[in-house]
């Protein structure tokens, strides 16, 4: 499958079933996540891959809306780090993307936790107090996602997109 096949393809799964990610599938989608693109290559994100079952519990109570999470074979934590670039969330969410990217090549499911909230300071901070805790995440680091990974027990349809021509612009906004 080449990338166009894969983005095209892709879907975010919430249902997994409870199995273990192949070893050398989940190192090749965390080098995924390694090798993406960062603002000036600087460091500014990090990668906390979890396999753990009960961690994965614990994590998909983060919020109510990562429940997955709990059957998922495999969680990545991808963290920010704006002491080092002031592109880390921007760093971080690339990350994820090929991340996600991966793991459809891989013809695994993923799907994307949102723990960092820029709109609602309070909620953020107790999400990423669960995640860092759970993770012994030092407290200058950002944590922007835990992504869920494994096989898939259920596919979803397409999502129904809004016209490409209400999105894709050329040469000037209309």
């Amino acid at each position: 499958m080449n990338v166009h096949e894969t983005i095209e393809k892709r879907r975010e799964i919430t249902a997994f079933l409870a199995q273990k990610v192949d070893e050398d599938a989940l190192n090749r989608i965390i080098r995924a996540g390694y090798l993406a693109p960062a603002g000036n290559n600087l460091p500014s994100r990090e990668l906390i891959v979890v396999t753990d079952r009960e961690k994965l519990v614990h994590l998909s109570t983060a919020t109510p809306f990562m429940k997955w999470l709990a059957d998922a074979g495999a969680g990545i934590a991808i963290t920010g780090r704006p002491d080092v670039s002031k592109y880390w969330l921007q760093d971080a969410s690339i990350a994820s993307a090929f991340i996600w990217l991966a793991a459809e090549q891989e013809q695994l499911g993923a799907a994307f936790g949102a723990i960092y909230h820029s709109e609602d300071a309070e909620e953020s901070e107790k999400r990423e107090s669960h995640v860092r805790k759970a993770l012994s995440i030092p407290d200058d680091r950002r944590i922007v996602t835990v992504m869920g990974i494994g096989q898939i027990s259920a596919e979803p349809k397409p999502k129904k997109h809004i016209p490409f021509e209400e999105i894709v612009y050329r040469e000037y906004f209309r």
